[in-house]
């Protein structure tokens, strides 16, 4: 079997474990959830699972990193000459169409921050600060420029982490309040409308 064949297999298999076990985690925890039944939901025998993942902390480690490059990708050309108006529009709608599409990852993440980050907590004090530290320096040179309205940077990365991820780790009480069984494809493009306008409208984006 040829090399590229071979990593295609492999990368396929590690995509179906860690959606198997993302839905294990959001349902049972880190705790409550065994290698067992990641390998029953995902079809697949528990050595196989134990061939990709040493263990189950390194499962979750991995679900965690799979959830955090998702949500940090669309920030990742940003520079200082960049449009602001283009740059946050495509981070909230990343962010609200993997809140609809992948609400469980968001959910996961929730949970370990609560918990304390016990998982990730040298990840945030390191990469993540370090990551974060660098779109503020960008968004505040847009400040410099007189491209947007002058406001904390880190505080506006903040609040649309919040805001985004909200209708994911909230659905259950704002699908309630709508009166609503799910989301659809109509329904989050208002919430993204809103969500774009308030903020672009706030930092003086035309």
């Amino acid at each position: 079997m040829d090399k590229p064949k071979v990593g295609r297999i492999r990368e396929r298999n590690s995509q179906q474990i860690i959606q198997a076990a993302q839905e294990e985690f959001v349902l049972h925890g880190f705790k409550g959830t065994s290698m067992q039944s990641i390998a029953d939901r995902a079809g697949l025998p528990k050595a196989n699972i134990h061939y990709y993942f040493k263990n189950k902390e390194n499962l979750y480690n991995a679900v965690l990193e799979d959830i955090i490059e998702d949500w940090n990708v669309v920030l990742s050309d940003m520079d200082e000459n960049s449009d602001p108006k283009e740059v946050l529009t495509n981070f909230i709608r990343n962010k609200m169409q993997l809140s609809y599409k992948k609400p469980k990852a968001s959910k996961i993440f929730a949970m370990e921050i609560i918990q304390g980050a016990p998982h990730i907590k040298e990840y945030i004090s390191k990469e993540l600060r370090i990551w974060v530290k660098e779109r503020v320096q960008i968004m505040q040179s847009w400040i410099d420029q007189g491209k947007m309205r002058a406001v904390d940077p880190m505080h506006l990365i903040f609040m649309i982490w919040a805001t985004t991820q909200h209708y994911a780790d909230f659905n259950t009480q704002i699908l309630e309040v709508m009166n609503r069984r799910e989301y659809d494809d109509e329904e989050i493009e208002r919430i993204t409308e809103f969500l774009t306008t308030m903020i672009l409208n706030g930092l003086d984006i035309q």
